[in-house]
Parts: structure tokens; sequence; C-alpha cells
């Protein structure tokens, strides 16, 4: 391996742990923390690194990644859900950003296709910015919040056919157009057969495939054909002319609604996130700040002129939809700003010729201007606009996650044992999601109506994907113990509000399981072994109330011995002499409840009192 490609990636590491956490801790984000690490080491400050444009096609493939759990979120339950805000208060935003911005790069006597591309791309705003900095603020559950999540999810799904759109809007011949020699409207047909194809075939063979290998049970096996999946797609979308970004949102999509979505977004999520953040990095050390010395009035313009028309377009929108004036304001600022997707669309207008290099070099640095802005207008709404509403920030509440929150109990396993709290809970319209490691039982429960996805459930991504923050009670049903045991750490130490229920395969692993703080452990084997015990008592001659009270009792005495058990664990000695001393009190607690039955069955009560009990010898 050659030493440059080791010292670069030394210092492209070393750049992203100092800075991005530095980033967060000042409110700025994690993309603006991978922006500012990579102006520092970039040429026109330290000069650490050089030309970007090596690790910038290298640094792409995260933004198709992005796009891919994009799409992996983009379930047809979710957006029908949201369908009438994402549509109107989405739609509207983009179309009438769009507008005012064409028409304001029109009116500069820019051509109409460069005015319409750069209106799109700008029209965007920042999701990692705009989400990260309202969750802070508790603010995604309210009217503001939920506006904002609505034009951020249209906004992310305008991106796929904005990038359809932007090489119709080339001034001169794209390469697309030079590598396959297809006219307008024939390319627009290609695109067409290849998201058809795409869609089919993630419909009918992409799920049969994930299901085959999750068979082998070898979870680097199936984070490899996760990464073949979105790479194989990449290389065919470009051999025929295509963006690799639209390829890999489609096959998001059509897997959105598979039960391994979960495990999916997982998988690629480190992938995604190293290579994304490499890309910002690429990005800020990309950027020319010789323009902002030739430039030093037009560039601060061009932010604040951005920043100020996007307000206006979204305080309108706001007042439209008859929004709070504080909720307004609070909505309009935070999505002000340009967005992350603007690099990937002002490099891919570059690409095919639609702007100019200078035009995008430009653009995009007063996209991350505009970004770098963002978190300090919020601070200043904060402290500054809200108090006059009476703004109080510590009366909001959480976004709830539409997907999981209906859904109180997560029950990780759903075989022999799961499966029977699962029909109960299911039985009283309780909302249940399955976290299931067999992909045969998986196909089954969806085909009776159960929310099942495939994964381990002792991952703490996968935990969180499937709602363990918003549940109330999970359910530990899996047959390992020791998958048992890192499930209820995870959780323990990440959803310490969650009540866990457990299930212990026998005596040591309940043993185990209460040693370890556990509260609520069922033995599998209990239940069913003291209901057969009470029917063997019912058939020789016991009376069926007599029995169940019998069996009550057992299991009562038995739990309390197991738990005072499991103090002596490491001393045989004193373990035995309680199995012997629990044994006899048992013993005594059953013989005095015989005897009492028998003193109530022997009372005549159409007489006066006679003998309360009968003979020993006749009981």
């Amino acid at each position: 391996m050659e030493s440059g490609i080791l010292q670069d990636a030394l210092i492209y590491l070393g750049a992203a742990v100092i800075a991005v956490p530095l980033a967060k801790r000042f409110g700025l984000g994690s993309v603006l923390g991978y922006l500012l690490a990579g102006i520092i080491i970039g040429p026109y400050l330290l000069g650490m690194v050089g030309d970007q444009k090596e690790v910038m096609h290298f640094a792409e493939f995260g933004v198709v990644l992005m796009l891919f759990l994009v799409g992996l979120e983009l379930q047809p339950t979710l957006l029908w859900q949201l369908k009438g805000p994402i549509l109107g208060t989405g739609g509207l935003q983009m179309i009438l950003t769009t507008l005012v911005l064409t028409g304001i790069g029109w009116a500069a006597s820019l051509p109409w296709q460069e005015s319409l591309a750069i209106g799109l791309i700008l029209a965007l705003s920042s999701t990692a910015i705009a989400l990260q900095s309202l969750q802070e603020r508790r603010l995604m559950q309210n009217e503001s919040g939920r506006s904002a999540f609505a034009v951020l999810l249209l906004q992310d799904i305008a991106v796929i056919p904005i990038l359809a759109l932007l090489p119709l809007l080339a001034l001169q011949p794209t390469t697309i157009g030079e590598s396959s020699g297809l006219s307008g409207w024939q390319q627009g047909a290609l695109v067409a057969a290849a998201i058809s194809g795409i869609v089919l075939g993630g419909r009918y063979l992409m799920r049969p495939i994930f299901r085959a290998i999750a068979e082998a049970h070898m979870r680097e096996i199936f984070v490899a054909a996760a990464l073949l999946l979105v790479v194989g797609i990449a290389v065919l979308m470009e051999s025929v002319g295509l963006s690799p970004a639209l390829g890999s949102f489609l096959a998001g999509v059509v897997l959105a609604d598979s039960e391994y979505r979960h495990e999916l977004e997982s998988d690629i999520e480190p992938f995604k996130g190293l290579l994304l953040g490499l890309f910002f990095m690429s990005v800020g050390a990309g950027i020319d700040f010789r323009l902002f010395a030739e430039h030093p009035l037009l560039i601060p313009a061009l932010v604040i002129g951005l920043m100020v028309v996007k307000w206006l377009v979204l305080m309108g929108l706001g007042k439209v939809l008859r929004m709070s004036p504080s909720q307004n304001w609070t909505f309009a600022l935070a999505l002000a700003q340009g967005g992350e997707f603007a690099f990937v669309l002002f490099s891919f207008a570059g690409q095919t010729r639609v702007l100019s290099t200078e035009t995008t070099s430009l653009l995009t640095l007063v996209v991350t201007l505009s970004m770098a802005l963002s978190p300090l207008l919020l601070i200043l709404n904060d402290k500054l606009i809200q108090p006059r509403f009476d703004y109080q920030p510590d009366t909001m509440t959480e976004h709830t996650n539409p997907e999981s929150a209906n859904n109180p109990v997560l029950i990780a396993g759903f075989g022999r044992f799961g499966q029977i709290v699962g029909r109960l809970l299911h039985g009283h319209g309780i909302g249940t999601t399955v976290l299931e490691q067999d992909p045969s039982q998986i196909e089954m429960l969806r085909k009776f109506g159960y929310r099942v996805f495939y994964g381990d459930a002792s991952r703490l991504d996968l935990l969180h994907a499937a709602g363990a923050h918003q549940a109330k009670l999970l359910v530990v049903a899996v047959n390992d113990p020791a998958t048992t045991l890192s499930i209820i750490e995870t959780v323990r130490k990440h959803f310490p509000h969650l009540k866990i229920l457990t299930r212990a395969q026998d005596r040591p692993s309940a043993h185990e399981l209460l040693r370890q703080g556990v509260e609520h452990v069922f033995r599998e084997t209990l239940g069913s072994a003291v209901d057969l015990g009470v029917e063997v008592l019912v058939e020789l001659g016991f009376r069926a109330n007599q029995a169940w009270r019998a069996g009550q009792t057992f299991k009562r005495h038995d739990n309390r011995l197991l738990r005072e058990q499991t103090q002596y664990l490491d001393d045989e000695h004193t373990y035995i002499n309680k199995s012997l001393q629990y044994r006899d009190i048992l013993a005594d607690l059953l013989q005095d409840d015989e005897e009492e039955q028998g003193r109530i069955q022997s009372y005549n009560w159409d007489s006066a009192p006679q003998d309360d009990a009968l003979p020993k010898d006749a009981r």
C-alpha cells in the first residue's frame, strides 16, 4: 500500500476526529464539522491535502449510500400518513422557492435553463442541520417541527427527479449524451426503462435473495450482500449513462417495506457515515477561497439574499397554513439555508454541463456559508425572537415516529415462546414490533399481519430503528441465553426507561438473569410443568379448584426460592439447604390448604355448625 494513501487517511481521520466533536459541542452539527475540517486541511489554509478530484470521486459513493438509506425510510405507509403535509406544505415550498429563485436568475440575464437548475438546487434545505437543531430543541412534535419534517421529506424525494431533469437542461451536449448517442426523449425513455427494471427486480428478486442469505446466519455475508446490491446498481446505472444515486434511491424505496430494512440500514450506516463525512470534508477542502477574495461583496450578498428569499417564502407559506407567529418564525429560520444535497447536485450539474465550473464553485461556497449561519440564526431565534411569544421549549415533547407510535411492546424472538405472548397482545389490540432472525419465520408472520423485521436485537442501531426509545416494554424471548444477556445489557445501558420481561430457558439461566438485576424473569417450562402437575392431581381425585390453588402456591413458592438461591450460587452447601428448607415449607403450605378445604367442604350451611373438619383418615 502506498504511503501517500495512508498519510491522506491519517490526515482526514485526524481532522474529522478533532473537528466534528468540537462542532457538535458548539451546536454546529456534524455536517459543518466535516466541512470545517476539510476547509482547515484544504489547499487554501494549511495545505495538508491537495487535489480533491480523486478523493471526491471515491467519496461520492457516500452520497449513493445516503440516498439508498433515504429510500429505505420512505415506506408506503409512512408516506400515506404524511401525504397531506408532504404534498401540500412540502410541494408548495419547492414550487414557490424554485419559481422565485428562477425568476431572480432570469432577471440577472442568466439563461432559463441555468436559472431553473439553480432555483431547483437552492430550493433545498439541509436535512441534517434542520432536523438535528429541531430535535435538540424538542420541537419535532409541534407545528413548526411537523411542517419542517414534511418539507424536508418532500425535498429528499425531489432530489431524484432533479437528478433526472438536470441532463435535459444542458446548454451543451452532456457526457451522458456523448456516451450514449441518444436524444433527449430517447434518454428519457432509457431512464423510464431503467427505473422499471430496478422496481421489478427489487420487488421480485431482492427479497428472496436476502432471505436465502439470511438463512446462512453470517452477518458479514449479509453486509457484503447489502454493499453488493448498492454497488451493483451504481455500476449498472453508470453503464447506461444514468445517475447511480437515482438507482440506489429506487432500490431503497423498493425495500422500504421489507422485513430486512432495519438490518440493511444498520449494516450500511457505518459505511455511509464515513464516506459521507469524507465527501463533506472533500467539499470543504475544495472550496476556492480565492473566490471570496475576488468577490468580497458579491458572496456575502448572495448568502444573505438566498437566506432572505427562502425565509420570506417560508414565512408566507406559514401564514397560508395559519401557523402561529412563534411557530412560523421557527419553521422559516430552520429551513432558510441551503442543503447538503446541493453539493451533489451542483457537482452533477457541472458534469452534465448545465452550469459552469465557476458558477458551481461560487454557489457551493454560498450554500456552505448559509449552512454555517443556520445554527446561529436558530440561537438568535431562541434568545431574541421566541421570548416575545412566550416560547417555552421545556413544554414541548419529542417527535414521535409514526411507524412505531402505536407499538408500545417490542418482542425479541418470535418462536415457540414469543409467539404466544404476541398472539395474546395482538388479541387485545396492542401493537407489537417483532425482531426475529429466522427468515422462514419472518415470512410466515408477515402473512398474519405482524410487524416483523429481520435483525439481531442485541444491536443498538436495530433497537433504535425498531422504536425502543419510544416503546414501553421489551419482551426478550430469544432461544439463546448469551444473546438474551447481550440484549439486556444493551437495553439497560441505552434505553433505561424500557421495562424488560425476559424468558429463561432453565433454572441456571434464570439465576444468571436475576444476578444481572433483571426483575421480571419467566422460566419457559415452569408454567406448562405446573399445569401438567395440576392435571395429575385432578386425575388422582383432587378437586379442580384445590389442584389449581396448589399449582399457584407452588409457583409463588418456587419463584421466591429461585430469587433467594441466586444469592448462594457460589455456596453449594447453603444452596442445597435452602432447597430442603423450602421443600418442607411448601409441604406444610399444601397440607394446610388441603385441611382448610376439607373443613370448608364438611361445613353444613343448612344447620348449626358441626365438626369443622373431616377426620384425617377420611381426607
